[in-house]
């Protein structure tokens, strides 16, 4: 059977505007009626890519999103020697393996520029390295799909690739389905994005001046909020080709980004620099469940404390759900920071420990 681990965690923001919208402002979200300040899975996941937990722990085994794998590889070439027309066809042919590439201006060469970001191991980009040293050397290679399978995985070591899966519109043979799932997250009660207008000063006005140098707008919010995330540990396993070490590794940097790690929109105007209050990671076969519905009616900003009535509210789902349904999980790791209960290296050590090999 599947094994699931999952996470709910609480987090409160300052004010800030880490993940914007279209206009600038904090992204938003209608639910039970109430508007909420919402981040965006995207924008949590790459915070979780970025991290630093991801960084030191799993260095080596992440892979890179970029539209550029061909112009970088054009430029190892070059700066290793190779003539630039040789180097600018070879790149090409290589980039063209994962992505169609951007048409040439008139009267100009092919460039090795992708339409579409690709998410590349670091195997297949030490494949491409490889792939592309020979064809300078003038090795014949096979084309079409025999080509690709010189350089394209369906399983290997990214961890990011493993986690969030990856699609290559042109080869959906060597798609990868995610094994972790990110929700939006929302604040557990009503919140609105404000405005916030100021104005610099110049520092060399002479005295006499009046008015500012400079004047703006920005928008910013804050809240408690609800981020749910859900790992099919199996699937991680397989697409890290049955490296359950590795997997195990994944597991508890991802739980340690979950914690601490945000999108990082403007942060250098707010600081913001949160860390989850609770965490409520379960472990088990049962099918997957969220617990939005906790704050389907939302935490009334009357409270004394939003912050544990919001964890209130999240285990009393918990809690209903299991009376209705039977027992969610096997087993359940718990850190609520403001209660003295449990540590981020628990929570780690439990998720790590999902992985049947590290059982």
């Amino acid at each position: 059977m599947t094994t699931f681990v999952q996470f709910h965690v609480l987090t409160t923001y300052p004010p800030s505007n880490p993940n914007r919208d279209d206009q600038g402002r904090p992204k938003q979200a209608m639910l039970g009626g109430a508007q909420r300040l919402r981040l965006s899975s995207q924008s949590v996941k790459r915070a979780l890519r970025e991290s630093q937990h991801f960084d030191a722990a799993l260095a080596g085994s992440i892979g890179t999103r970029t539209k550029r794998l061909g112009t970088e590889l054009e430029d190892e070439l070059i700066k290793g020697g190779a003539p630039a027309d040789q180097a600018r066809a070879v790149a090409v042919e290589v980039a063209g393996i994962f992505s169609t590439l951007e048409a040439p201006a008139k009267g100009q060469p092919q460039v090795a520029l992708a339409t579409t970001l690709a998410f590349v191991s670091p195997e297949e980009w030490r494949l491409a390295r490889d792939l592309a040293a020979r064809k300078l050397a003038g090795e014949a290679f096979p084309t079409g799909k025999e080509l690709k399978r010189l350089v394209l995985r369906k399983a290997d070591g990214a961890v990011d690739i493993a986690m969030f899966g990856r699609m290559l519109a042109s080869d959906p043979e060597y798609n990868r389905e995610a094994a972790v799932q990110v929700s939006h997250a929302i604040t557990t009660h009503r919140a609105i994005a404000e405005d916030d207008w100021y104005s610099a000063v110049d520092d060399l006005n002479k005295r006499e001046d009046t008015g500012a140098g400079h004047l703006g707008e920005l928008g910013f919010g804050s809240g408690v909020y609800y981020l749910y995330a859900c790992v099919n540990v199996d699937l991680l396993v397989e697409n890290l080709a049955g490296d359950a070490e590795l997997a195990a590794k994944g597991l508890e940097a991802l739980a340690r980004a979950l914690a601490t790690a945000t999108p990082s929109g403007k942060r250098n105007t707010f600081a913001h620099h949160p860390r989850a209050i609770y965490m409520r990671v379960e472990r088990g076969a049962v099918q997957p469940r969220d617990l939005t519905g906790a704050f389907f009616k939302p935490v009334d900003l009357k409270s004394d404390d939003i912050e544990r009535t919001s964890v209130d509210a999240l285990q009393r789902m918990s809690e209903q759900l299991d009376r209705a349904y039977g027992p969610a999980c096997e087993a359940v790791e718990v850190m609520d920071v403001k209660a003295g209960l449990g540590t981020l290296d628990e929570i780690a050590t439990f998720a790590a420990a999902s992985v049947p090999a590290h059982a």
